[in-house]
């Protein structure tokens, strides 16, 4: 597989003060969308609408989380007239209070995202002073009593050649179009998984362009618990739920904090890696793990650290971070230096690792130059069998290791 380029950070040329005494930003795979979110439009009803049916307008559909593709290599998008068979003339054309007032759990609401405005076309759509081309995401997924409808788009879509990339994760795409996928799979991911309100147990509909649900008061189905009913005529008042009280009255999306980290030696000249079983042989990465409550980012890379290796470690300090859509992680990558007399290897506390070791710094650069690669995949020609494996440039920690590998926590200034 060829590894796309990384996206460019914002303003790569531009000189700073914290440019000039941190050095340039780290942009890495899944950030960088062109995409303006315009956020405060979300609730705007009158500007969806437009934004829906505008001729410059793309949608992103996905069938089971799986994006429509010319290939692995390119993502491809339809228009308003292709999925208006699925979603209606405008299902914007209600105020968002209106529609919560008329929800009816009963009917399948096919999840619309909306996803931003692309201001690189000024002929795109212009809303007062925002002008762009406007994007959105659709679960195409045929379920519920829209099944036949997505169903016929589904076969419509395949009969032109294209295709659902399936697999887990989607590393081939140009890095602009892997920020749009992302950001379009990890909220339709969520709305997915939460279908139904944490504190009541009732249904949820999907509210803000997807970006929130909320749990309506009144049902169209007249639902008397929390799954099943009759329908009714007359909206049944639904049981009492704390998140219709007070400033918490909406779900939000979930985003679950990452620590992943390179770690060097206390002199400087080592790196830390270690392999999970299931990995490929000779395949090692940098060490990560799940940031807990009331925890800062420090503590938990010291944390993880110790609790996989043994290792004990100083100063932690932040390199860059990756958003991954597998569901909805942060991957907040650091670089961090051991303690003199910290670097024993134990994995007798977290037995989450088959193998942890130290590498010196030439071999980790051999192996970034000759064998890296998606999981599983072939290296690079050069490499030679039984020698190092590391993650591919798309993944931060590729560029944690190749950060030390080229004096990150040496002297020189840092970055």
């Amino acid at each position: 597989m060829t590894i796309p380029v990384l996206p460019d950070p914002a303003f790569p040329e531009l000189e700073s003060m914290l440019s000039r005494k941190f050095g340039r930003e780290i942009a890495n795979y899944f950030s960088g969308s062109p995409l303006n979110r315009v956020s405060f439009l979300r609730t705007d009803h009158s500007f969806l609408s437009a934004a829906l049916k505008h001729p410059t307008t793309s949608f992103l559909v996905f069938n089971d989380l799986n994006p429509l593709a010319k290939d692995p290599s390119g993502l491809e998008y339809i228009s308003y007239a292709d999925v208006q068979p699925l979603i209606g003339e405008d299902p914007y054309s209600k105020s968002e209070e209106q529609l919560v007032l008329e929800y009816n759990s009963t009917v399948t609401i096919p999840q619309l995202l909306f996803l931003g405005l692309d201001e690189r076309n000024q002929q795109g759509l212009t809303f007062n002073i925002y002008t762009g081309s406007p994007f959105f995401a659709l679960d195409v997924t045929p379920k519920g009593t829209i099944k036949s409808q997505a169903e016929s788009l589904v076969q419509s879509l395949q009969s032109r050649g294209l295709t659902f990339l399936e697999g887990r994760i989607q590393a081939a795409l140009p890095a602009q179009e892997a920020a749009i996928y992302a950001q379009a799979r990890a909220l339709l991911d969520w709305n997915a998984r939460n279908p139904f309100c944490a504190q009541c147990g009732q249904p949820t509909m999907s509210i803000n362009g997807g970006m929130k649900r909320t749990c309506p008061p009144k049902d169209m189905a007249s639902l008397a618990g929390a799954i099943g009913g009759t329908v009714g005529a007359v909206p049944m008042e639904r049981p009492d739920c704390a998140t219709r009280k007070g400033i918490s009255n909406v779900c939000f999306p979930r985003t679950d904090p990452t620590v992943i980290m390179a770690v060097v030696s206390s002199d400087g000249r080592k790196v830390l890696i270690g392999r999970q079983k299931r990995w490929p042989p000779y395949w090692y990465s940098t060490l990560a793990g799940f940031v807990e409550p009331a925890e800062s980012v420090e503590e938990a890379v010291r944390r993880e650290v110790w609790e996989e290796s043994g290792v004990k470690l100083g100063r932690v300090v932040i390199h860059s971070t990756q958003p991954w859509p597998y569901p909805a992680n942060l991957m907040i990558g650091a670089v961090a230096q051991c303690v003199p007399g910290g670097e024993e290897i134990v994995l007798k506390h977290d037995p989450e690792l088959e193998d942890a070791r130290w590498a010196e710094m030439e071999e980790i650069r051999e192996a970034l130059r000759v064998g890296t690669s998606a999981l599983g995949e072939s290296a690079q020609e050069g490499y030679k069998e039984g020698n190092l494996r590391l993650p591919a440039g798309t993944a931060i920690a590729n560029q944690l290791l190749t950060a030390v590998a080229s004096g990150f926590a040496g002297e020189a200034p840092k970055i």
